[in-house]
């Protein structure tokens, strides 16, 4: 610090970079009736149950006391079942779940427990730009390995990217911002790479009912001996349409239970109790909810890649299976921060630029069809594919 300038922000709040969405969000603010194709949103919420359960709050005057800072036993032990039944991982008596206000804070903990300032995370290209940033906060490296052309994993990449400062390799999927599922072999061979290696697998599922044409999602968690080195996230924002309600899961090696109790105590006391009581009612209902909804978003799916793959439109995406997006890169030399703001302001149509995610060598976007719906899907695509073929 100097004295011409006492008041800066700190250094390592200047690496961050700057939230794209909120950026994304004022240029539709100042262009109405612009449709939505950017942020990672679904289009309903929370089962009519839940909600009843938040109009029934509080039942009694200890809901308005700080909780348990791993969250409602209640609400850890349908959890835990959940995960047993669907993601076949056993929690106890190695592991733990903690309850947490949306799954980046499950990330920002796990960041925080295991790593020192100057270690270094694997992400492979694209990353999702949260987890970057949360990674940057705390002084911390992010390295960026290549996908396969359909963006599946590059182990051999993974592999050559591990140095004696690596504390995690972070995989999400299905993909946050591609799409992609990964394939149970490929995620096994990453587990087992972190375990050989001694580096954490940090493995993201917030889109773990978002599957397509029989594609099946795999759960790394449930790997034999996984539960010393393996950190799952899991959320209610997508599946059970609760984004507001912040409600993520982690399920934890026990030996990191100390480290992160001391970080969630800090950051956030308590996950807020009512928002555990609509999860609760919401998780009681079970996954026929979310695998209802996810079957309506999915039937749009032919409909968004046939529009992006016209010849007439200047882009490529891969044909991917999983979660609410495509991640496009499209024929120009314009940057995407550009081509997204023009876009906007142009043709009433928001995308995510693909700078968010890591990606610099092309111009790319991430396009979300999760809010969508028979109303919209047809006009937001129109508008995008013509603005593509009138910029580009």
């Amino acid at each position: 610090m100097t004295l011409t300038d006492p008041f800066r922000e700190s250094a390592r709040l200047t690496a961050v970079q700057t939230p794209v969405i909120p950026i994304v969000t004022q240029w539709m603010a100042e262009t109405p009736g612009t449709i939505s194709l950017g942020q990672g949103m679904v289009a309903y919420g929370p089962p009519d149950a839940a909600m009843q359960a938040a109009r029934q709050f509080p039942q009694s005057s200890d809901e308005h006391r700080y909780g348990r800072v791993e969250g409602l036993p209640e609400l850890v032990d349908i959890f835990e079942a959940k995960l047993a039944a669907e993601n076949h991982i056993r929690v106890q008596p190695h592991s733990r779940t903690v309850i947490t206000a949306g799954s980046n804070l499950g990330f920002m903990n796990a960041v925080l427990a295991i790593a020192d300032p100057g270690d270094e995370f694997i992400f492979p290209l694209p990353y999702y730009f949260n987890h970057c940033m949360a990674v940057t906060m705390a002084n911390c490296r992010t390295v960026g390995v290549r996908t396969l052309p359909d963006y599946q994993l590059d182990l051999d990449a993974i592999a050559r990217a591990i140095t004696p400062r690596t504390r995690a390799v972070v995989t999400c999927s299905p993909n946050n911002p591609t799409g992609a599922v990964y394939s149970e072999m490929s995620l096994r061979a990453v587990n087992d790479l972190c375990r050989e290696r001694g580096v954490f697998h940090i493995h993201d599922e917030a889109y773990e009912y978002f599957t397509y044409d029989n594609t099946v999602n795999f759960s790394p968690g449930s790997i034999d001996g996984a539960e010393a080195h393996t950190i799952s996230l899991y959320s209610l924002s997508k599946g059970y349409g609760m984004a507001s309600w912040r409600i993520g899961f982690m399920v934890i090696p026990e030996l990191l239970w100390p480290a992160v109790n001391k970080i969630q105590d800090t950051l956030l006391i308590c996950t807020p109790q009512i928002s555990q009581r609509v999860a609760i009612a919401a998780m009681q209902i079970g996954s026929s909810y979310p695998r209802t909804h996810a079957a309506r978003i999915g039937a749009l799916r032919p409909r968004v890649h046939a529009a992006l793959t016209d010849p007439s439109v200047p882009c490529e995406t891969a044909d991917v299976h999983g979660a609410f997006y495509h991640f496009v890169r499209v024929r120009t030399s314009m940057d995407s921060m550009r081509l997204a703001e023009r876009l906007v302001r142009e043709h009433k149509v928001a995308v995510i630029p693909g700078d968010a995610f890591g990606v610099t060598d092309v111009c790319a976007m991430r396009v979300s069809f999760g809010a969508l719906d028979e109303a919209t899907v047809d006009e937001g695509l129109g508008r995008l594919t013509r603005g593509l073929r009138e910029i580009c």
